[in-house]
């Protein structure tokens, strides 16, 4: 091998020999047929680019109908509507998917009405009034009545003493009357004064279980609810104590009774005095203090007295640091 193949391939190896170009005067053209275009294999050759190819023009296909209407296929096609995607199930419209936060917003809705119609049924019924008796509710309004004439007395009452006492000179006398009718009312609700007058004698009789202090005072209560005026208490053993505002009760042993520190033993008997009606039907009421001791085994008996007496007098209070404004 001689060196200048070696120089001719860089690579130290001959270069393979292969079909030349034809000899030619410079810048000839190759004349074999299937030559390339030699501009296409210069490097220099600016590129260029294939004209545009249009697509051919469709003409729209044209249907005549029998009747002679000619209607473009295109246009039609055009204009129509796409059809609405299929949904499985065969509907005609989606279904939406409902997710677990409606489910839970809707049964909290149901919760709160429900609720809303429970508690305005609870409200709008009351069961003790549904629940008593023609006879009892007649009691409870002739009660209510006997109340109202009461009151509508005293207001009488007082406008007249109003009255009197700005009425000039008799006005020291009416107000000396005044004066002195208030302090006896005053005295016997203090307990300093007997008293007399129409009233009821209320009289507790044991059963199985013993009269409770709590017993005795719902009586007392109801009693003074129903407008008693003067109260006492007294025992078997004739033993007596007058109710006043500040009188306590109290269980005592063997079914004895408690009274402002003294102790009373069994029937017990109360004597009021004020309206007999009033105080009957307010002791008879359902749920009351009679019902209360027939449940447990017990009796109450009420009497009316034309002249309750109430004769037990309660030691006045001694005052330390109050006194009378002349």
């Amino acid at each position: 091998m001689s060196s200048d193949e070696h120089t001719e391939t860089g690579t130290g190896w001959p270069q393979p020999a292969g079909p030349g170009r034809p000899a030619g005067p410079a810048g000839a053209p190759d004349p074999r047929p299937d030559a390339p275009d030699p501009d296409e294999l210069s490097p220099l050759a600016p590129e260029r680019s294939a004209p545009p190819v249009e697509p051919p023009v469709q003409e729209p296909a044209v249907v005549e109908p029998d009747d002679g209407v000619t209607v473009e296929l295109s246009r039609a096609a055009a204009g129509a509507t796409p059809p609405a995607p299929a949904v499985a199930g065969g509907g005609g419209t989606p279904r939406r998917r409902v997710s677990s936060a409606g489910v839970m917003i809707a049964a909290l809705l149901a919760l709160l009405g429900f609720t809303l119609v429970v508690q305005f049924k609870s409200t709008s019924t009351d069961p003790t009034v549904a629940a008593t008796r023609q006879e009892d509710l007649v009691r409870i309004l002739y009660d209510l009545n006997s109340r109202e004439v009461r009151l509508r007395q005293d207001i009488a009452t007082l406008e007249e003493s109003q009255r009197q006492l700005r009425s000039g000179q008799q006005g020291r006398q009416a107000a000396l009357e005044e004066a002195t009718r208030r302090a006896d009312e005053l005295g016997i609700l203090a307990g300093t004064l007997p008293a007399t007058g129409p009233g009821l004698s209320v009289r507790f009789e044991a059963g199985e279980k013993s009269i409770s202090a709590s017993r005795v005072l719902d009586a007392v209560q109801e009693l003074r609810g129903a407008g008693a005026e003067a109260m006492q208490i007294s025992g078997g053993d004739r033993a007596t104590v007058r109710i006043i505002a500040s009188t306590f009760f109290l269980d005592g042993e063997g079914g004895s009774l408690v009274v402002d520190g003294r102790r009373l033993t069994g029937p017990f008997t109360i004597t009021v005095i004020g309206d007999p009606a009033t105080m009957r039907t307010a002791l008879n009421i359902p749920g009351g203090v009679v019902a209360s001791v027939t449940g447990d085994g017990g009796k109450l008996i009420v009497e009316d007295r034309e002249a309750a007496e109430v004769s037990a007098l309660h030691a006045p209070i001694k005052l330390e640091h109050a006194r009378p404004v002349s």
